[in-house]
């Protein structure tokens, strides 16, 4: 059935307070709760594989330190990426938009190069090599995806193009809609007036392929030791896949549409790099060492 949304996308309001001479309202929004999450997902998974010995050398306070090391990577990542490749001239008008991360814009592409570094440091500081600690890393961030698309439904941003499937969703964000009240919103989608504003709920097909389905796969096929590459070459390679598929019925960003032919996205040119590097890493691996399970301070 055609779905009206009508999830508030703020968890929590607080009173109102005068600070200063200007009013606040705090509030928890949903998609915050949503990091909370992913973060606590990772750090749950992480600790099992390090109590495994999955990643040798390496005790729960390394992990610790690589956890915190990698939130910055995801937020000072994604937001920068978000900024560089989806709204440049935004930041040229306003260069003080980079610090209003409430209003909105993160970009996977842009976090993962954040973690990505953030690992790369953490590695070099504990002498590990970069790409056992991606294997490690590579279980740990589906989950957080999923959340993190969970949370662009919940807020209904990023959603797809109109559909007449059965399943779509009305969104009160769709451009046409705007202005309107929820009991006006109602009213009209009980009449099945808003039946032809209906779109694909994007956000839940990512969550599905990047956030459970990749879970699935990375976590068992990691659950024996692989050779190095073979992991994280693996993830790139599924993520690159599912969202350049999911791009097709997802809408491009207003103020960069469609790059070439009537239906390239950014999103598709940011993951065929990924595709590629998937590939590649997966080759790599059949010549690669395998490493082995050792429990820091401890046995195999």
């Amino acid at each position: 059935m055609i779905h009206l949304h009508q999830i508030d996308p703020v968890a929590i309001q607080f009173p109102a307070f005068e600070l200063f001479g200007r009013t606040f309202q705090p509030a928890i929004h949903w998609y915050g709760i949503m990091y909370l999450l992913a973060f606590l997902t990772a750090w749950w998974l992480g600790r099992r594989r390090v109590a495994a010995g999955r990643l040798p050398a390496v005790d729960a306070n390394a992990f610790g330190d690589l956890l915190f090391y990698g939130m910055l990577g995801v937020v000072l990542g994604g937001r920068l990426g978000y900024v560089l490749f989806y709204a440049f001239p935004d930041l040229l008008r306003d260069p003080l938009m980079l610090l209003r991360v409430w209003d909105g814009g993160m970009s996977f592409h842009g976090g993962l190069i954040g973690v990505l570094v953030a690992s790369w440091l953490w590695s070099r500081r504990h002498r590990l090599h970069f790409f056992d600690t991606m294997d490690f890393v590579a279980p740990l961030v589906p989950a957080g995806l999923g959340f993190g698309r969970l949370g662009n439904y919940i807020g209904a941003e990023l959603w797809g193009k109109y559909t007449q499937a059965g399943w779509g969703v009305v969104f009160p964000t769709d451009p046409q809609l705007l202005g309107r009240s929820a009991e006006q919103l109602q009213a009209q989608f009980a009449s099945g007036a808003l039946d032809s504003l209906a779109r694909h709920p994007s956000q839940l097909y990512q969550a599905f392929l990047e956030g459970l389905v990749m879970f699935v796969v990375l976590w068992l096929y990691s659950s024996k030791p692989r050779p190095r590459y073979a992991v994280a070459g693996l993830f790139a390679l599924l993520y690159g896949v599912f969202r350049f598929g999911v791009e097709f019925v997802r809408v491009p960003d207003a103020d960069i549409g469609y790059l070439a032919f009537g239906w390239l996205t950014m999103g598709q040119v940011l993951s065929l790099p990924l595709i590629a590097l998937g590939l590649f890493w997966l080759w790599k691996s059949r010549s690669a060492p395998t490493l082995q399970p050792a429990i820091a301070g401890g046995k195999a």
